[in-house]
This record gives structure tokens, sequence and C-alpha cells, in this order.
């Protein structure tokens, strides 16, 4: 009796282990550990450097549409009586090429000044005046007045950067300074109705300092963070440039007189470039706060 017992509780303590066995053998093992990286430590990234100011040189080459507003005179010889009639029916002045440079300094992203000298070559002028009152044969006498001018302007400008798109930065300008304008090759011919005519010139050529000043827009095409073209557009005022006194050739009752090309203004059109002095150097990030605790 007790070896059937014993047997049975054997055989079922075997059989609930093998069926233990077998649900372990059927759950699948555990997963394995995540891999966890090693810590790397922090690399400040590497950003280059915005333009943000210093010294640069500029260059520029254009062109100046010019004009003059009136042509007033002024006599020498109080004696002689000036036509009543007088008027300047005809006045124009060519067009100058202008070359230029300067040194200058931007302040920061959108505030800069610089100095700048200038160059205008030579162009011929002329004003034609007309009388009738004194006029030898009756009808209408003209006088013509021509000659050259040049001039070396010298200015100190300001400009405000209006923001950067696409590498393009529109600007606004305005400068104040002198022109040194030249007159030279002046001759005066008389053309009277009866067909005789008269000569004057001047003994010397002429120069004088005038004020200036300007207003100018543009837009600058930044190829780098240190080179830079430049296309503008500027109203430039020159003064009134003064000629030398003219002489009359053969005429004793000359009155003469010198002239002024008076509100002489151009509308310049120019190309420029700036190369900025300081090269662009990497600038490192600060690294973040890291928390204590």
């Amino acid at each position: 009796m007790v070896s059937v017992k014993f047997f049975a509780s054997a055989a079922a303590a075997s059989l609930i282990g093998t069926a233990a066995y077998a649900a372990d053998m059927q759950m699948p093992p555990p997963p394995p550990p995540m891999y966890q990286p090693p810590p790397v430590a922090y690399q400040p990234p590497v950003m280059a450097a915005p333009a943000m100011g210093g010294w640069y040189l500029r260059g520029d080459v254009g062109v100046g549409m010019q004009s003059f507003g009136d042509f007033p005179h002024s006599q020498t010889n109080s004696a002689f009586v000036w036509p009543a009639s007088w008027e300047i029916v005809q006045k124009d002045i060519q067009d100058t090429t202008i070359f230029g440079g300067g040194v200058g300094y931007a302040w920061n992203n959108w505030f800069r000044t610089d100095f700048t000298a200038e160059y205008r070559t030579k162009a011929a002028w002329k004003a034609t005046g007309s009388y009738t009152n004194f006029c030898a044969g009756g009808g209408t006498c003209f006088d013509v007045t021509q000659g050259n001018m040049s001039s070396a302007v010298f200015m100190a400008n300001a400009y405000v950067d209006l923001g950067t798109w696409w590498c393009i930065t529109p600007y606004i300008g305005a400068g104040v300074g002198g022109a040194y304008n030249r007159i030279t090759g002046v001759q005066d011919n008389g053309i009277n109705s009866d067909g005789t005519q008269g000569f004057g010139y001047t003994y010397s050529d002429s120069a004088n300092w005038n004020l200036a000043w300007n207003a100018q827009a543009g837009l600058t095409y930044n190829v780098t963070n240190a080179f830079k073209v430049d296309l503008s557009a500027r109203y430039l005022h020159l003064g009134s440039p003064q000629t030398a006194t003219v002489f009359c050739q053969n005429t004793a009752a000359c009155p003469g007189a010198f002239y002024n090309l008076s509100n002489m203004n151009s509308w310049d059109f120019r190309l420029g470039v700036r190369w900025m002095l300081q090269p662009d150097v990497p600038v490192m990030a600060p690294p973040p706060l890291m928390s204590r605790g």
C-alpha cells in the first residue's frame, strides 16, 4: 500500500516538473540590454564671422550727365552799357567721365561713412546770348561764349544700408564737401546781323573752390564678406564755377566781363568696388551653460 502511494506521488511530481519545463521552453528569451554609446566631449560649432564692420577701400568709375542753370555776367568795365534786351537763349555742357576712390569705415551692419576724392574729365560747354538794341545792322545779334570745364571733388559721405536679401543690399547716402572747378579755353564770338563778327578771349584759365553736396542711392552685391560691388545713382551739386575775365579783340569799349555757370549739377551713374580690410576670421560659439545638481 505504501509502495503504491509512493509511486503515485513520484509520478505526479514528475508530471508537474515536465509541464513546468515545457512552459519555460515555450517563453521567448529576455531581450539584450540596449546599447549606450560612450559620452562625447562637447565640440562648439564653428561659424563664419559676419561682416560687422571695419575699415575699407573703395574705387569708382562712371559718367556724369551735367547741366547748369544760368549764365550770369559781371562787368569789370563800368563804362560799357550792356544791352537791356540781353538774354540767354541756349546753354549746354557735355557729359563727363568720373574716376574716384576713397577710404571708409563700416560702423556696423547698417551704417558706414567714407571720404572720397574723384576727378571729372574735361567737358565742353557753350552759352548763347541774344540782343536787339545796339545790334549792328538792326535785327538780332548773338554772342556765343564757350570753353571747357573739369573738376576735382572731395566728399565726406554717410550711408545707411537697408538690409540684405540674396546677397543684395540697397542703401541710401548723402555727402558734403568741396569742388575745385577749373575752366579753360574760353572764347567769346559775337555774330552780328549785318554779317560782321567780334571775338573775345581770356588771358588765363580760372580755377576756384565751390561748396559741393550730393544725395545718392544704390545697390551693393556681396561677392564675399570682404569684396563688394556697388551700382549707384547720385545727384551732385558742384556750385557755380566762374570764368576768367573775357577781353575783346580790337575793341576798346569791351565790357571786360566774367561769367558764372550757375548751379552746376550732375546726375552721376557709377560702378564701384569695396574691399574690407579685415579678413574673415572663424568665430567659436560659446558652450551652453551646464546646470548644477
